[in-house]
């Protein structure tokens, strides 16, 4: 009996050692996660989104009760932010106990999801560890699945199909051109962002790998009515993708899927690449439509439509297209984030994650004009021809200018950086919204930002400042930490730099008063002079400019504006001066 007590306490005393050997494993493949992902997305994008204890997922959500779909790993299910009372979409996975394949395939795909960022793509918008669940907070699409407006509406007229597939395509493209097969393209996975909304986003990594060009992948995975011919032979690339693409354009112009019956049939015809013709219905269908679908459902993946061939195809360039949403006051607003001081703008990249879905449909539509290749990023000669449309500006500045918006360096400017730009300009810093992004940066939960959670989130530099020089930016107090009032009135007192916010005041002033003469409103006034220890006011093609486009002399600590001025207007650059003024401003 002793020796048997002894052999089942050795048997424990392995079990648990080979626990914790799994719980190690896991710990630090995420951590191999999170760093990878950084890698391909840049640390901002990762770190103000990824928490680990003490930080939980209950100290900002609750509710996890009702579900709202499954995915290929697991249900997903409806919480609601304590902050904002905003709703989301989360995914709950075990941490403990699980198999070596299944970890695998977990980190997969918080990995890939983790690096996504698109108009077309649903937002991984935080990430929870402990050392029993990994929680996936996701936006919450409350427009339905595009295979319920299918069943809905039995077909889809050809310029609504056009719409969804182009949309499709450009998230597809996106994926595909950061090198990401999806591998479970369907209509179930597409969804649209809300019931009086057109947006379709792509959703449900847990098939999707990170693929290296000219290699192949054998493992079958996806759902047989939509997988590529070469998946079924085991052997295939990110092209699979676009078969499954074909056959949900198929469904939504002809209204049927193009193959149906037993597995095998459907199978063979697959591989056949024989699909169902219902002449009635076919018939319907304009000639371009027809051969757009049969592109895309070609055998052999070598001649099969890539996803940029796809979006030159002439059915979806017939397509209609909305008005340009690209002015010189948006270009301006991008060149102008150049001014915006280094801490500033790292707290506005982390905020872009916080934004709702209203206030960033804003914009999107202005990001995609300028993503002329679809590849989802703003590359420099994009940035520089959609500038030149529009305004004057030497080739240093304007480079500048682009470098200040590609925060992460990686030669372009994506889909959160360009948002970051806007939020500093066109999206108010709403109570909701400097909340939930002071909390991104509070990594212990302390109610204050320290220099220790500002290196846990931007590293031990930032753009080439040590953070203790970022966060006294904003430590008004001199406490050497940042408050949450200290963070409002930072964020809310102009452009994070109290030499430009002293400008812009002087500007607002002068653009004020042209307006009112130029509209024949004439008021009682007084003249109001204006002295700071600014260098320059905004500049655009060498020259200082007002928000009007006013040229102005420098404004320096030596120069003189002086313009007509109701007490009204005076009292106004009072308050904006001194909610972040420091030595050195003087109003007369």
């Amino acid at each position: 009996m002793g020796q048997a007590h002894a052999k089942s306490a050795v048997q424990i005393i392995d079990k648990r050692k080979k626990e914790a050997q799994r719980e190690d494993d896991t710990s630090e493949g995420l951590s191999l996660v999170t760093s990878r992902a950084a890698e391909r997305s840049g640390r901002l994008n990762i770190t103000g989104r990824y928490h680990r204890p003490p930080k939980t997922f209950e100290d900002d959500y609750g509710s996890l009760d009702k579900v709202l779909g499954t995915g290929y790993n697991g249900e997903v299910k409806l919480a609601k932010c304590i902050h904002t009372g905003e709703k989301f979409a989360v995914k709950a996975f075990k941490l403990r106990g699980v198999s070596k394949d299944k970890r695998k395939e977990l980190e997969s795909e918080a990995e890939i999801f983790l690096a996504m960022d698109h108009p077309h793509v649903a937002s991984l918008v935080d990430v929870y560890e402990s050392d029993e669940q990994l929680f996936l907070v996701m936006e919450c699409m409350q427009g339905g699945e595009l295979f319920d407006r299918v069943v809905e509406r039995k077909r889809f007229s050809e310029k609504d199909a056009a719409n969804a597939v182009y949309q499709m395509l450009l998230a597809v493209n996106y994926i595909h051109s950061h090198d990401i097969v999806h591998r479970d393209i369907k209509l179930e996975n597409f969804l649209y962002e809300a019931k009086d909304s057109d947006h379709l986003k792509l959703i449900d990594f847990g098939f999707s790998k990170i693929w290296q060009p000219n290699t192949t992948m054998a493992v079958s995975c996806g759902t047989l009515a939509y997988v590529a011919p070469e998946v079924l032979d085991k052997s295939y690339t990110s092209q699979c993708d676009l078969w499954s693409l074909g056959v949900v354009s198929f469904v939504l112009l002809f209204g049927y899927m193009p193959f149906s019956g037993a597995e095998a049939k459907q199978i063979r015809d697959i591989k056949d690449g024989h699909f169902s013709k219902k002449q009635a219905i076919w018939n319907k269908v304009s000639a371009e439509a027809k051969d757009f679908v049969q592109k895309l459902l070609v055998v052999d993946p070598e001649f099969r439509l890539t996803a940029a061939k796809a979006l030159n195809h002439r059915w979806l360039q017939t397509r209609e297209q909305r008005d340009s949403l690209i002015d010189q006051a948006m270009i301006e607003d991008l060149c102008n984030f150049a001014k915006v001081s280094v801490f500033r703008r790292a707290c506005l990249g982390v905020m872009a994650w916080s934004l709702s879905v209203e206030e960033r449909s804003k914009v999107r539509d202005a990001f995609l004009a300028i993503d002329k290749d679809r590849s989802g990023t703003i590359t420099i000669n994009e940035f520089k021809m959609a500038v030149e449309q529009n305004i004057k500006m030497d080739d240093a500045t304007l480079e500048n200018a682009f470098k200040a918006l590609d925060a992460n360096h990686k030669d372009e400017v994506n889909y959160r950086e360009f948002l970051a730009a806007m939020v500093s300009s066109r999206i108010a810093l709403h109570d909701d919204l400097l909340k939930v992004a002071f909390r991104r940066f509070d990594t212990d939960n302390s109610g204050f930002i320290t220099v220790d959670n500002l290196k846990e989130v931007l590293g031990e530099t930032f753009e080439g400042n040590e953070v203790q020089t970022l966060l006294d930016e904003a430590d008004l107090k001199h406490d050497g930490r940042i408050s949450y009032e200290e963070w409002i009135e930072y964020l809310r007192g102009g452009y994070g730099d109290v030499k430009q916010h002293h400008a812009d005041a002087a500007a607002r002033v002068i653009d004020s008063h042209i307006d009112k003469e130029e509209n024949g409103v004439r008021k009682r006034s007084k003249p109001l002079a204006i002295r700071t220890s600014v260098g320059q006011s905004p500049i655009l093609n060498g020259q200082p400019v007002s928000r009007n486009g006013l040229v102005e002399e420098d404004i320096n600590v030596s120069s003189h504006v002086e313009v007509p001025c109701t007490q009204e207007e005076l009292d106004q650059v009072r308050v904006e001066h001194h909610v972040c003024c420091s030595d050195g401003c003087r109003i007369q």
